[in-house]
């Protein structure tokens, strides 16, 4: 595996350590996102209905979303913590690939085999150990950018990372058109899920120096915050208070794509329709990715996330009065440009954040619940598009979209808060 040497100020290797190269250590990024948006935005929706009918297909599945948001909320800073005190990343890197697995095979058995509630139950079982199992292996995997890149890089990383999470999304989106297309059973997506995360997660966990694992020298050099003083330095509050506005629109729009496909744009086919919008956002936000990234390593981030959460606002409203599925589509493409753009910048922003070398992963994974937490949203914004379309005129969905904007909004006025060229400190000694 090719590897670039690392600059004394990479993260808290040793001067000389091998670092790999963007592709490789954003791999499992890659499956990662195609697991979730084929996952997520594909087959649970569907899934749901299976099991529950289309009365309360909304409310079902902003539960199953909550109930996993629970996991996602509370276990990465706890294993972050773990693997930092252990001075390993990879291990749990594998045990939660592993874990993952095996909640896919759940889920798949129970809606292959099983219907009704009690099919449900069993499907949300197999989802809590997907949850369980990708959480385990986040917040080491998390830490690997701070630990191993250098901050001046770490824009140009973060935006390979954005590319390819949006090319592992726009792969999700078009292998569920052709299994639609060619009508193949549902357990077929779900190994295909499985392959696609089992895979890139190899090729990261071949692809990163042995070296990350050996990290007991370095926490004797910068002492881990207590949590009260992590959120007491400021830029790292800033960070998380300004994923989690951003991480709430997305999650007022994002599981209920295939619903407004169905209920406003009266598609026949839902799913069809939501993976073509999906493709859109993806192929948007490819564009947007990598020039962001390289951009905000010039120009800081702040101004990258000003243009990104702008858009986005922009297009959540006016999806509202599409007049067409074209013209949706459209839309859909200005809203990738945007999320690229953010995402572009997220993981660098995040990592410049990190004030002590000898808890990143505990600190990334904390900062990670700013983008997991507001998954727990999904419930009641459920029940509240339910309400509202009840109310007639789809008007659930002005509900949720309108909501959507002004957390983007929000976003983008609070991280101007955040000090800009914020680096971690140097190992001692460098």
């Amino acid at each position: 595996m090719t590897h670039l040497s690392a600059p004394p100020s990479a993260g808290s290797q040793p001067p000389g350590s091998p670092v790999p190269s963007p592709y490789v250590l954003s791999a499992f990024w890659f499956g990662t996102a195609f697991h979730w948006l084929v996952l997520l935005l594909i087959l649970m929706p569907a899934n749901v209905v299976h099991f529950v009918g289309d009365a309360h297909k909304g409310t079902y599945l902003g539960l199953l979303t909550g109930i996993g948001a629970i996991i996602a909320l509370t276990l990465p800073p706890l294993i972050g913590a773990q693997s930092d005190r252990t001075g390993k990343r990879l291990p749990y890197i594998r045990l939660g690939v592993g874990v993952n697995l095996a909640g896919l095979v759940v889920m798949a058995l129970a809606v292959t085999f099983l219907s009704g509630m009690g099919g449900f139950w069993v499907y949300v079982l197999g989802f809590l150990l997907v949850q369980f199992g990708n959480n385990y292996a986040t917040a080491p995997y998390s830490a690997l950018i701070p630990q191993l890149i250098r901050p001046e890089a770490r824009g140009s990383y973060s935006g390979v990372m954005a590319m390819l999470q949006a090319a592992g999304q726009l792969l999700g989106a078009v292998s569920a058109l052709v299994i639609g297309a060619l009508h193949l059973p549902t357990l077929v997506s779900f190994v295909m899920v499985a392959a696609f995360l089992l895979v890139p997660a190899l090729v990261t966990l071949r692809g990163v120096p042995a070296s990350a694992d050996h990290l007991e020298v370095t926490a004797a050099k910068a002492p881990a915050m207590s949590i009260r003083q992590l959120f007491a330095h400021q830029p790292f509050l800033w960070v998380f208070l300004t994923r989690v506005l951003f991480s709430l629109g997305q999650y007022s729009v994002q599981p209920f794509l295939q619903y407004y496909n169905k209920d406003v744009l009266r598609q026949v086919n839902p799913g069809d329709a939501t993976s073509k919008m999906l493709a859109c956002i993806i192929i948007g936000s490819i564009f947007s990715a990598l020039i962001g990234g390289r951009i905000s390593d010039r120009t800081g981030r702040k101004p990258v996330i000003y243009v990104a959460g702008g858009t986005m606002a922009v297009a959540a409203v006016l999806l509202l009065f599409a007049p067409s599925f074209a013209a949706a589509l459209l839309l859909a493409g200005l809203f990738g440009l945007g999320f690229g753009a953010f995402t572009s910048v997220d993981w660098a922003l995040g990592s410049d954040a990190m004030p002590s070398q000898s808890s990143y992963a505990r600190d990334m994974g904390i900062w990670h619940v700013a983008f997991t937490a507001p998954q727990l949203s999904s419930a009641p914004q459920g029940a509240l598009l339910d309400w509202g379309n009840a109310r007639g005129g789809n008007f659930g969905y002005t509900l949720v979209f309108g909501i959507a904007a002004v957390f983007f909004i929000l976003g983008v006025l609070l991280v101007r808060n955040v000090p800009e060229k914020v680096h971690p400190p140097k190992p001692a000694g460098v």
